[in-house]
């Protein structure tokens, strides 16, 4: 087994790098069919989910499958390699395998135990299948992580750890309140029709909506969607499909919307919020400009950049504080990179000369001991160490209450980030649901998990190991049973008169003998085998029976072609 993975999440990058290198679909189908054909890889399956892009191969060299992977990761996602090398991560063998079922449990999930991740590696999986890139290894590898995940959830509490990321996400946007509650008789929007959307869109059912409506560019898709909610028990909720030309007008009416897509550009510009929320208040959305971003302005021209005196290259630093919207020549642009000396050298041109710091390095002792003396009687009388005082604290305006809610659970974003800075909207995508799931709290059950997943990953190593030497196993049987052939056609040679059941009985009688003289070897090798740093004993077996290495192999590509039929069925 030399499994690799090599891929990116929000752990190891930030949003807008994961946005940027987000894969569609038909790019998830190119990447898999280049790494099977390069060199160091003969299987692959990619997992990408809304946080995650990781890539799983089969591989026969360590260094140059992470070259490999890692260049065809950025040829694929549009990321240039020098760009994402630093948000990589590796792991190989049992660590990968490791990592993966502890994906499968969800515990490397953003919202720790959520479920969601079961479903998207059954489609890894299918993917895998549907282009035979998926050998033994991985197929092996995907069902397991599924049974895994299973069990981690059926046999422990991990689901009270943590919930759906939809779920996760209507908490954000509720601020506080009881998801059940504050969504009570909303009426809600919900952008695409597939996995995540559909899970939404009852995620909302079940919350009390009054009405969901739901849009895709497939109308088909929307409507099938909304008939299965609208025939769900146990909701009154009120469902219909409308076309995506339909949104803008839907998001006027909506209280809630919900985006999850797999669009490449953004499905609501701020400026279509913008318009939603004037269609609702009849007044025009303004921009909070509290949280608004400052205008990039040139720099006023000063007579400063015209003194020879002045220790800093004015034109450079007034260019480079344009780029880094408008800090003044005084500010951080300006002394950015300066070492003690020139900062020092241009405090004191600021104060056009006024203050001199190499005075203070000649000041006598006798002088510190005045200013101490002084300072002590001031304290003295007035009781406290006088102190420049604070200005008094601005008073921010209150922002208004949002008249529209907006999730955005698509990757790359279906919203504009600018949305957030709308008075009157509420905006809550991967990057603050990234940021709010930080703090989120642990439950005592993801120990539990852990063990689980520490017990699975020493049994699949051992299956593997012991995988390894079967066909070299059953190469030897096959071996003496030739032998025994032999030997019988022979003693047809010597004895031409021995009738037919005096024969059968010599035959049974030495393929006993030979089955009783392998059985302990046979088993015994498949037990030291399984066990860590047993991968050698296939190799011993192979030396001391002088078995030959293409008879071994066609057997591995028997199993494989029988291990196929069986992909062909599909994932558990």
């Amino acid at each position: 087994m030399s499994l690799l993975v090599v891929g990116l999440s929000h752990r190891s990058a930030p949003v807008s790098v994961l946005e940027r290198a987000s894969l569609s679909t038909d790019a998830q189908f190119k990447l898999l069919q280049d790494t099977v054909a390069a060199e160091p890889a003969t299987e692959a399956a990619v997992l990408a989910t809304c946080n995650r892009i990781e890539l799983y191969a089969d591989v026969d060299k360590f260094h140059a499958g992470v070259a490999e992977l890692s260049t065809l990761l950025a040829q694929h996602s549009g990321v240039g390699i020098e760009e994402l090398t630093p948000y990589l991560y590796v792991h190989y063998e049992d660590r990968a395998v490791h990592h993966f079922f502890s994906v499968a449990c969800g515990l490397d999930s953003m919202v720790v135990g959520e479920g969601q991740i079961l479903g998207q590696i059954k489609d890894s999986l299918a993917r895998a299948q549907e282009l035979h890139t998926a050998g033994r290894l991985l197929n092996d590898l995907f069902q397991q992580a599924l049974r895994v995940g299973k069990r981690a959830h059926s046999e422990t509490g991990i689901d009270r750890a943590g919930q759906s990321l939809v779920t996760f996400g209507l908490e954000q946007l509720a601020t506080g309140e009881d998801v059940t509650g504050w969504a009570r008789g909303k009426r809600a929007l919900v952008i695409g029709a597939g996995s995540m959307s559909s899970l939404a869109a009852a995620t909302l059912a079940r919350a009390g909506v009054a009405e969901i409506v739901v849009a895709n560019r497939t109308l088909d898709r929307a409507e099938r969607l909304a008939q299965i909610l609208a025939e769900a028990g146990g909701t009154d909720v009120s469902a219909r499909a409308v076309p995506m030309e339909s949104v803008p007008a839907e998001l006027t009416c909506a209280d809630l919307a919900v985006s999850c897509t797999g669009a490449t550009g953004l499905v609501l510009t701020a400026e279509a919020v913008a318009a939603a929320v004037e269609g609702r208040t009849g007044a025009p959305a303004a921009f909070d400009e509290q949280s608004a971003t400052p205008d990039v302005r040139p720099l006023p021209h000063t007579s400063a950049g015209a003194d020879e005196n002045c220790p800093l290259d004015l034109a450079a630093v007034q260019q480079s504080a344009v780029q880094q919207a408008g800090f003044s020549v005084m500010g951080e642009a300006a002394v950015a990179g300066m070492d003690a000396a020139t900062l020092e050298q241009h405090a004191a041109w600021v104060d056009n000369a006024t203050v001199d710091r190499r005075l203070a390095a000649r000041r006598s002792p006798e002088t510190d001991a005045e200013l101490i003396t002084a300072l002590a009687a001031t304290a003295a009388a007035v009781g406290r160490i006088p102190e420049r005082r604070r200005p008094e604290p601005v008073a921010t305006p209150t922002r208004p209450q949002p008249v529209l809610f907006l999730l955005d659970l698509a990757m790359p974003r279906d919203v504009d980030p600018a949305a957030h800075r709308l008075a009157g909207v509420r905006l809550v995508d991967i990057e603050s649901l990234s940021e709010a799931s930080a703090d989120a709290p642990m439950a005592a059950d993801v120990d539990q998990v852990r063990r689980i997943v520490a017990d699975e990953v020493a049994a699949f190593g051992a299956a593997q190991r012991a995988a390894h030497i079967t066909p070299t196993v059953v190469a030897l049987r096959a071996m003496a049973a030739d032998v025994v052939a032999g030997e019988i056609a022979r003693l047809d040679g010597r004895l031409p008169g021995l009738d037919d059941k005096h024969r059968a009985e010599i035959t049974q009688t030495v393929k006993r003998v030979v089955d009783k003289l392998l059985h302990a070897p046979t088993v015994r090798v498949k037990q030291l085998a399984a066990e860590p740093g047993g991968a050698g004993y296939a190799d011993a077996l192979r030396t001391l029976f002088d078995l030959d290495q293409e008879t071994v192999a066609a057997v591995s590509r028997a199993e494989d072609s029988t291990e196929k039929n069986a992909q062909n069925r599909g994932p558990a």
